[in-house]
């Protein structure tokens, strides 16, 4: 029996070949911001959300190649976030998934203009889905929630808020805005895109954005711990750079251990709601948990 971790490797491996077919040529007088755009997807890290979408896909039926474009496109968005978070003006660091960030590569001109790239090539190769399965509505639905779940009701909103409170306190309400919004829009996204891709009814779908958004804030208190107890080598960045950054988190407002138990009940919960819908997928169930137990 092939184990979940030499399976989560194989599926990797497949959305590197998804991503390497969307890489854009390194020509022309745009080379250099090229260049950038594909250094930072090509960085590697753990692909989670093409995977919660192929993933949800097949838990509704789903086994076409229209699923293709939009996990490119989720990628392109979250790694264009990442872009834009390290730059000095926001979070400020020097290393992302083990690597150094792209305005220390390129400089922040070319990091600006290579995240701004990456959002505009997501809807880009997204588009394509049209010419796949011409006259499914689902395409247009799926490309509506690509296009709302990033932006100023979604990851945008959460990011400022984050920025703009980064150095007050913070009440839990305001802390499950970022979190929910910052981290746990586009993996709603990610597994909304999957079902309805896939044809699920829209009771289901919504179900699954309910899904989505406990284990987008399990995965973010989860990253508040690992920034206090992980090592860099573990979580591919800089670690106590809440601390350092004036951050309130999760943990310093309810406690560690607290924390921690919430992200257990969050998960048990998301996984109690996944197994009442669609078909039985062990290995989406079991992502679910690896991804909040990411480094144990």
């Amino acid at each position: 029996m092939i184990d979940f971790k030499q399976q989560l490797q194989e599926r990797v491996m497949v959305i590197e070949e998804i991503l390497n077919q969307y890489l854009l040529e390194e020509t022309g007088y745009q080379k250099i911001v090229i260049q950038a755009m594909n250094y930072t997807l090509k960085a590697g890290g753990k692909r989670i959300r093409p995977l919660l979408m192929l993933e949800t896909y097949k838990k509704f039926g789903g086994t076409e190649k229209v699923i293709e474009p939009f996990m490119a496109a989720i990628e392109m968005i979250h790694t264009y976030s990442l872009v834009h978070d390290d730059l000095p003006a926001l979070d400020n660091d020097d290393y992302r998934r083990g690597r150094k960030t792209a305005h220390i590569v390129y400089g922040e001109d070319m990091a600006i203009l290579a995240g701004d790239a990456l959002l505009n090539y997501a809807f880009e190769v997204a588009s394509t889905a049209f010419s796949m399965k011409e006259g499914d509505v689902s395409i247009g639905r799926a490309f509506q929630v690509l296009a709302s779940k990033p932006g100023i009701h979604g990851m945008i909103g959460g990011q400022t808020a984050d920025v703009e409170l980064t150095g007050k306190p913070l009440t839990l309400e305001q802390i499950l805005f970022i979190h929910r919004n910052k981290t746990g829009a586009l993996l709603e996204a990610s597994m909304m895109i999957g079902a309805i891709l896939a044809g699920a009814k829209e009771e289901d779908v919504i179900k699954i954005q309910q899904i989505g958004s406990n284990i987008g804030l399990a995965f973010q208190i989860e990253d508040d711990i690992l920034d206090i107890i992980g090592t860099e080598e573990e979580i591919g960045k800089p670690v106590n750079s809440d601390e350092r950054n004036g951050k309130t988190t999760y943990v310093s407002l309810k406690g560690m251990e607290q924390a921690k138990e919430d992200v257990k009940q969050l998960t048990k919960e998301a996984i109690t709601q996944l197994s009442q819908i669609g078909t039985e997928n062990t290995f989406l169930t079991e992502l679910l948990q690896y991804l909040i137990n990411r480094t144990h």
